[in-house]
C-alpha cells in the first residue's frame, strides 16, 4: 500500500493532476476578475483589470491550496477568514477623503473585497456562485454609467436639496 509523505499537513508527493486543476481554477479566477475590473479599466480608475484579477487569483490560490491540507480540515476556513480580513485592510487603503471632505473609493474598496469572495468561490469549486457574483458585481460597478440610474440619482439629489432648504427655512423662521 502506498503511504503519503506529509510534513505539517502538506502532501510532499507530486500530484500533477491536482496542480493542473488548481492552475485551471486560477485561469477561471483571472477571467472573472478581469470581467469585474473591465468597467473600471475602461473609465480610467486606478483599480482595474489587474487589481481585480490579482485579488480573485490570490483568493483562489490560497483557498485551493488550503483545501488540500490533508491533516487539518479546518485550514480552509481559517484561510478564508484571513482572506476576508486581509482584503478588508487592502480596501481600507483605497478609501480616502478628498479636499471637500467627501469620502472616495468606497465602491472600489467594497467591490475589491467582494471580488475576493469570487476567488474563494472558485477555489472551493462553487463556479455557478462565482459566475453569478461576477455578473452582479459588474452590474453594480457599471451602474453609474446607466442613463436611468443617473436620472434617478439626480432626482434624489433634487428632492434632498429641496427638503434641506425647507427645513432650513423652518429653523430660521
Amino acid at each position: 500500500m502506498f503511504q503519503q509523505r506529509t510534513i505539517g499537513g502538506f502532501n510532499l508527493d507530486f500530484d500533477i493532476a491536482l496542480e493542473l486543476v488548481i492552475s485551471a481554477k486560477m485561469l477561471v479566477a483571472l477571467f472573472l476578475g478581469a470581467v469585474i475590473g473591465f468597467d473600471r479599466e475602461l473609465h480610467g480608475s486606478d483599480a482595474g483589470i489587474r487589481t481585480y484579477a490579482a485579488v480573485t487569483i490570490g483568493s483562489t490560490l490560497f483557498t485551493s491550496v488550503a483545501a488540500h491540507i490533508i491533516t487539518d480540515p479546518t485550514a480552509a476556513s481559517r484561510i478564508v477568514a484571513n482572506i476576508v480580513t486581509g482584503v478588508g485592510f487592502l480596501g481600507a487603503g483605497i478609501i480616502y477623503r478628498d479636499g471637500k471632505g467627501s469620502s472616495r473609493g468606497l465602491t472600489t474598496a467594497a467591490t475589491v473585497w467582494c471580488s475576493s469572495a469570487v476567488g474563494i468561490a472558485v477555489g472551493l469549486n462553487m463556479f455557478v456562485i462565482a459566475i453569478g457574483a461576477t455578473a452582479v458585481l459588474y452590474g453594480l460597478i457599471s451602474l453609474h454609467h446607466q442613463k436611468w440610474y443617473i436620472n434617478w440619482k439626480q432626482q434624489l439629489a433634487k428632492n434632498h436639496s429641496r427638503k434641506d432648504s425647507e427645513n432650513h427655512e423652518k429653523d430660521g423662521a
